[in-house]
C-alpha cells in the first residue's frame, strides 16, 4: 500500500465500531445499550488489530511504525511530558464538562454508561490492555496516518481531529443523536489540539503518555463499579 492512501484508513475506524456493536448485538441477541458496558473490551480488540494493520501495512512500504508516528528515541525530556499531560488532563475534563452542559444541560455531567460494571476479573485485565493499545491504534492513525501524511497543515489538521473525535461517538454505539453528539464534543477540543501539538512538534511520545493515562483513569473507574456493581447503583441514582 502507497503511503500517500494512508490517510484513507482513517474514517474506517469509526465504522469499525459501528459493525462491532451491531454485529455483536445481533449475535447476543441484546439491545445496542444492553452491550454498551463491553465498550472497553471492543476497544482494546479493534486497537490490537489497529496495531496490527499499521505494522503489517508500514512494513510493505519498507518503513516501521516507529517512522509512522517519527518516534525519535532520547529526544522527549519529563518536561515536555508534564506539560502535554496536564494539557490533555484539562482538556479531556473540560471537553466532556461542557459538551454535557450543551447537550444535557447539566454540569458537571459525564455518561454514566462509559464507567458500566464487566466481569471483575476481565475489568481488571483490560485495565492493563486499554490505556496502552489505544494509544499505540489511535495516535498511530490519526497523528501517523493523519498529520504525518496529509501536506496540508489545516487539511492534516482538521481531517484527523475531525475523525480522531468522531470515533468516540461510536463507543459505545448508540443510535441516539443527542449521544452521538456528546461524545463527538467532548473529545473534539482535544484532539485538536493533540494534532496541532503534535504538527507543531512531530514528537508522539509526550501525547501516547498522556493519552495513556486519561485511559488508565477511566478503567479504573470500571474497576471500581465492576467490583463494587452496588456502587454503579448509587452513582446512577444522584
Amino acid at each position: 500500500m502507497n503511503k500517500k492512501l494512508f490517510p484513507a484508513l482513517i474514517p474506517l475506524r469509526s465504522l469499525a465500531f459501528i459493525l462491532i456493536f451491531v454485529i455483536g448485538s445481533n449475535i447476543v441477541g441484546k439491545s445496542l445499550e444492553e452491550i454498551s458496558n463491553w465498550w472497553s473490551v471492543a476497544a482494546t480488540a479493534l486497537n490490537i488489530l489497529t496495531v496490527l494493520l499499521l505494522v503489517l501495512l508500514t512494513h510493505s512500504c519498507g518503513s516501521s511504525y516507529r517512522e509512522l508516528i517519527n518516534y525519535r528515541k532520547g529526544r522527549t525530556t519529563a518536561k515536555q511530558v508534564i506539560a502535554v499531560c496536564a494539557v490533555i488532563m484539562l482538556m479531556s475534563m473540560g471537553g466532556m464538562y461542557l459538551a454535557g452542559f450543551i447537550c444535557y444541560g447539566k454540569f458537571p455531567y459525564m455518561a454514566p454508561k462509559i464507567i458500566a460494571p464487566i466481569p471483575a476479573a476481565l475489568a481488571a485485565i483490560n485495565a492493563l490492555l486499554l490505556p496502552v493499545t489505544t494509544a499505540l491504534a489511535e495516535d498511530g492513525l490519526y497523528l501517523g496516518c493523519g498529520v504525518n501524511q496529509i501536506k496540508s497543515k489545516w487539511a492534516a489538521i482538521l481531517f484527523s481531529s475531525f475523525f480522531f473525535a468522531l470515533q468516540h461517538s461510536f463507543i459505545p454505539t448508540l443510535f441516539d443523536a443527542r449521544h452521538i453528539l456528546y461524545r463527538f464534543l467532548s473529545f473534539l477540543p482535544l484532539t485538536v489540539i493533540l494534532c496541532l501539538h503534535y504538527h507543531k512538534h512531530r514528537n508522539p511520545l509526550p501525547i501516547m503518555i498522556g493519552h495513556g493515562l486519561i485511559d488508565a483513569a477511566t478503567v479504573s473507574m470500571i474497576i471500581i463499579t465492576s467490583f463494587s456493581p452496588d456502587l454503579y447503583e448509587k452513582w446512577l441514582s444522584m
